[in-house]
């Protein structure tokens, strides 16, 4: 579950100040640690867990386990040094959390239902009206930290319930299907209430102004992404219908240069997507497509320029990732080149310099792993030798339905290219000759028939990293990569692609050489 708010407005100062003063409390100084204990009624798992994302680049969660004992009580110590967003994890069910240091929770709900009754109590916090009226507000600066953060959890459970298990208040399945107007008056509507949900309890409740800030970007920038990817998102999902076109006053909420200046929501998920969001309408407006040559450049110098500080790196390290797995190798390489001058304090170039390593191998211009391997008519072939051809590449099994689905498809595109300058490679990885032989052979099926021997666990199958059939590749003229996830044979969009693929291993080198001397002249 996430936390699911929008807004686009900043809002009136009068009210962060406001919120502010009942947020005044400052948090203890840092104890290294977030404490939750907690009691499941009925419980049906004997594992509970608390995982975190550390850095926005590495799909790896670092997670603190407990054992849940025969009353359904545990206890958890999560090590955090600053605010940060988590996720509270018991069996398949996962509710959102918020800590910091000093973090010290009473958590309660049912075994079979964590979602809808997770509730949160301060430890060591006196309670109740009477309670109140003896110690006249005088609690502990610890004390009063451990009740903001139980009061901001219980504004993510209370604010998952009303409106992220709410489909009236998202976007899929339903409101994708509006039109711009409807569409607008839904955001506005959601806004206004989500909006008025944070203010009611931000009045009511107090909160660390972290929190406060974390909720304010999480209302402001989901619905700014909504609003900004809802023309893509509906061409793609409204398939009966073609690409909307936008009034000219659509897009005008992009003119607030504060909405990439927000010095509060630096850390935030929904901010950070917004501005990877932003990069990619503002290169799409400038006519820069990601099947472009300099599509990853074009973003990464755009963004070099817009953006200042933690938002910039995150948001370049973003574009760093899609051009890891979707741009040319000597692309990324500069880029990432780049990175190191700017990423002085190393934050992040370590996770992205492992990232890098683990795709390179079979990125966009990286030279395509060579193979001698026995074809079905009993000589042997290399991939070496189709060079100066178009080469699409197909790891396939006799013994896979997607696989043998494909045949009729591969012979069809066989026929359409016949002439051209493109062949087709079939690599199987049976395990047995006989039955793929006898139906290559059957089946007249066209193109270049080799196996494998070994299967996953030949060196063949390894050096492509292959984990499942099919796998398809495209091979440039000049023996590189050039798309390491073509569309299959069996899509429609099969034909134009591999068209558009004639020749466009030397458009990268023409684009890198061109990046190559602009760099050099600056």
């Amino acid at each position: 579950m996430n936390l699911r708010v929008t807004s686009i407005i900043t809002w009136a100062t009068g009210l962060v100040l406001a919120c502010g003063a009942t947020a005044a409390a400052q948090a203890p100084a840092p104890a290294g640690k977030a404490i939750i204990i907690g009691h499941i009624s009925n419980p049906v798992n004997d594992t509970i867990a608390v995982s975190i994302r550390d850095n926005p680049f590495d799909a790896k969660e670092r997670t603190s386990y407990a054992r849940v004992d025969e009353k359904g009580e545990f206890k958890l110590a999560i090590p955090v040094t600053a605010s940060t967003k988590a996720d509270l994890v018991y069996g398949d069910d996962v509710a959102d959390l918020y800590l910091d240091p000093g973090t010290d929770l009473d958590v309660r709900f049912k075994g079979a239902d964590m979602a809808s009754t997770v509730k949160f109590k301060a430890n060591d916090v006196p309670t109740g009206f009477g309670t109140k009226l003896r110690n006249g507000g005088n609690l502990t600066d610890d004390q009063k930290h451990r009740q903001q953060m139980a009061n901001a959890n219980n504004y993510l459970a209370e604010f998952d319930e009303q409106f992220v298990s709410n489909d009236g208040f998202q976007v899929l399945p339903d409101n994708i299907q509006l039109y711009e107007a409807p569409f607008l008056s839904f955001i506005d509507y959601r806004l206004k209430h989500e909006q008025n949900f944070l203010e009611d309890r931000a009045a009511k409740q107090s909160f660390t102004i972290d929190f406060y800030n974390y909720a304010k970007a999480e209302v402001t920038y989901s619905n700014a992404n909504d609003r900004l990817t809802f023309q893509d998102l509906r061409e793609q999902v409204v398939n009966t219908e073609g690409r909307l076109t936008m009034t000219p006053t659509y897009y005008d909420f992009l003119r607030n240069p504060l909405m990439y200046n927000d010095p509060t929501a630096g850390q935030n998920e929904q901010f950070q997507e917004f501005l990877l969001n932003f990069i990619h309408y503002t290169a799409a407006q400038q006519k820069h497509l990601r099947t472009d040559p300099d599509f990853y450049p074009f973003c990464y110098a755009l963004a070099s320029k817009r953006f200042q500080g933690v938002p910039k790196l995150i948001t370049l390290g973003r574009i760093l990732q899609e051009s890891f797995r979707f741009g040319h190798i000597r692309q990324s390489e500069a880029m990432l080149a780049d990175f190191r001058n700017l990423d002085t304090k190393h934050r992040f170039l370590a996770t992205l310099e492992t990232d890098f390593n683990s795709h390179r191998a079979l990125a966009i211009g990286a030279p395509a792993p060579d193979f001698r391997l026995v074809t079905a008519k009993g000589d042997t072939a290399s991939l070496s030798s189709f060079q100066g051809k178009l080469v699409y590449l197909n790891f396939w099994k006799t013994t896979n339905g997607l696989c043998l689905r494909d045949l009729a498809y591969a012979q069809d595109l066989a026929k359409r290219f016949e002439g051209k300058n493109i062949v087709f490679v079939n690599v199987a990885l049976d395990d047995s000759e006989l039955p793929w032989k006898q139906l290559v052979m059957v089946k007249k099926l066209p193109g270049v028939h080799m196996r494998a021997a070994g299967g996953y666990t030949s060196a063949t199958a390894r050096a492509y990293s292959l984990q499942e059939v099919p796998t398809y590749l495209l091979i440039g003229e000049d023996g590189t990569i050039l798309n390491p996830k073509p569309k299959r044979m069996s899509s429609r969009a099969a034909v134009d692609e591999i068209n558009q693929s004639f020749g466009k291993a030397s458009t990268y080198s023409a684009a890198i050489t061109q990046l190559t001397t602009s760099a050099s002249g600056k």
